[in-house]
């Protein structure tokens, strides 16, 4: 007799399953909700549903507000590859259609889908089944899933869960990032600016209060100090901000960039010269430690000094005396000696093209200066004081719109603040010629480029393609009438304004 199989769970059973399933989902969402911080949250929130659905992988974009660029992404599965592509891919692939859209989309399989097949992220990932939801309406984000153990479509228990996730983080997520914009604004240098001579230090950031907090505990000490960091990221600025604030700020600082000096002069420049000493002394001749007597010298680009110098500076940082070149008198000097390298001095080390005795006696007290993309906060503040300084020096515009705030805010500054500088002064001398007091996104970028090739794009220049189409098309719809294009896409309309002017969006006239 063979065995009985069990009876199917009825619908009633299954029914109650799957109210069991959404219930547990939406407790842990609560509980996970919880968290102080987003990045815990998103992480908690994103491996349940992946679980919950049965998914291989899942990613999980926000926004900071609707319409806005990617505030927060993460991912679940994927390799780095893959995620590279992903974001590489966001504007055209199928979590770009959600977004334009408002719909969640469902394919069993996006290789044999009209709509995506043509897709390179689709056909490099050899993409099937796929399940992506909008969160929130109008949309600050999107659930992306895909991948399962079995062949098919998800399931519509897994569209259930999904579409429950997103409707329940939604106000969550809403939540933590209205903290996560607040604590942006926040100055969190203020506390030590009332100790430090620093108001030529722009910037608000948590890391930039870093290294203030570095700078207060090196101004009570006599130690070398040694800035680090990438090049034009205003290390010169805090060595001055460090000299005015320590005591010897009534004494001269005197700065040398050892990367602009011939090497058969560096001596001399360093030290001085006897007259006589060389062709060009023709008298006697003060050199900058001399210059900086009582006071601060700072060594710029210190990993470009000579190796034969290298060793009479080291003589000099261990016995504080130094010699003219041409004279046997010893010198005795009352200087403190601050570096700033943009190098890997310890690189520098190992290859034999810095000596390892100098470097250990200048790093007695790093300071790393941040690059401006880990604290984007500062650019802001940065620019406007730029701003602020060519206006009083040369009597011009004075104010950056909002729109060119906004565009700076999303531009790559590989040179940093000096890179920052050279933009916002090119763009200052435009818009003065045009006789703007305010200076517009078209002044700073006034020749800025469309990607040709999407597939080499970067996740920015994606980011800012599918917005201005976006604008484009939902303006077009409303015959330009920008009050009506705000409200339906869920935007204020002095930030639609904002966005208008930072794409250069402008009304083609009918035919």
């Amino acid at each position: 007799m063979s065995p009985r199989l069990p009876a199917p769970p009825s619908q009633e059973a299954r029914e109650l399953e799957r109210l069991r399933r959404e219930r547990d989902l939406y407790l842990r969402l609560l509980e996970l909700g919880t968290s102080a911080n987003l990045k815990p949250f998103l992480e908690g929130a994103l491996a349940l549903i992946v679980g919950a659905t049965g998914a291989s992988k899942g990613y999980l974009e926000l926004y900071a507000e609707p319409g806005g660029t990617p505030g927060f992404s993460l991912a679940v599965g994927f390799t780095e590859v893959e995620l590279e592509e992903v974001r590489k891919a966001v504007s055209t692939s199928i979590i770009g259609h959600v977004v334009t859209t408002g719909q969640p989309v469902g394919t069993a399989s996006a290789l044999d889908d009209p709509r995506f097949q043509n897709q390179r992220s689709v056909q490099v990932q050899r993409i099937q089944a796929v399940l992506c939801v909008p969160i929130g309406e109008p949309s600050i984000g999107v659930l992306y899933l895909d991948g399962q153990d079995r062949p098919g479509p998800f399931s519509p228990d897994a569209w259930a869960l999904a579409q429950l996730f997103a409707r329940q983080i939604h106000p969550l997520a809403d939540r933590l990032l209205v903290k996560e914009q607040a604590a942006l604004g926040m100055d969190h240098t203020a506390p030590l600016r009332g100790r430090l001579a620093v108001e030529r230090v722009a910037g608000r950031s948590r890391a930039l209060a870093q290294v203030l907090h570095l700078l207060s505990v090196a101004v009570k000490t006599p130690l070398p100090v040694l800035f680090t960091g990438e090049s034009g990221t205003g290390k010169s600025i805090l060595a001055r901000a460090l000299h005015d604030s320590s005591p010897r700020a009534r004494g001269p600082f005197v700065e040398v960039n050892c990367a602009a000096l011939p090497e058969t002069l560096f001596e001399s420049e360093l030290f001085g010269a006897e007259k006589g000493a060389h062709s060009t002394a023709t008298r006697r001749m003060a050199g900058k430690i001399d210059a900086a007597h009582g006071g601060t010298l700072l060594l710029d680009e210190i990993g470009e000094m000579p190796l034969a110098v290298q060793s009479k500076l080291l003589m000099f940082l261990q016995s504080r005396r130094y010699y003219r070149l041409g004279s046997a008198a010893p010198i005795e000097a009352d200087v403190r000696v601050v570096a700033a390298t943009n190098a890997h001095l310890e690189e520098l080390v190992k290859a034999k093209q810095f000596r390892e005795d100098l470097f250990y006696r200048l790093n007695v007290f790093e300071v790393p200066v941040p690059p401006l993309r880990e604290r984007r906060e500062d650019i802001v503040p940065v620019a406007e004081a730029i701003v602020q300084g060519l206006a009083e020096a040369h009597q011009g515009p004075v104010q950056l719109s909002r729109a060119a705030q906004l565009a700076l805010t999303e531009g790559v500054w590989p040179g940093n603040v000096r890179q920052l500088e050279n933009t916002l002064s090119r763009g200052w001398a435009l818009a003065m010629s045009e006789g703007s007091p305010v200076i517009e996104v078209r002044h700073l970028f006034p020749d800025r480029p469309e990607p040709v090739n999407p597939e080499e794009e970067t996740y920015e220049d994606a980011t800012r393609r599918f917005q201005r189409g976006f604008l484009e098309r939902a303006l077009a719809q409303s015959s330009w009438n920008v009050s009506e294009t705000a409200r339906r896409i869920g935007l204020a309309r002095s930030h639609l304004n904002d966005l208008i002017r930072a794409h250069a969006l402008v009304r083609t006239p009918r035919k």
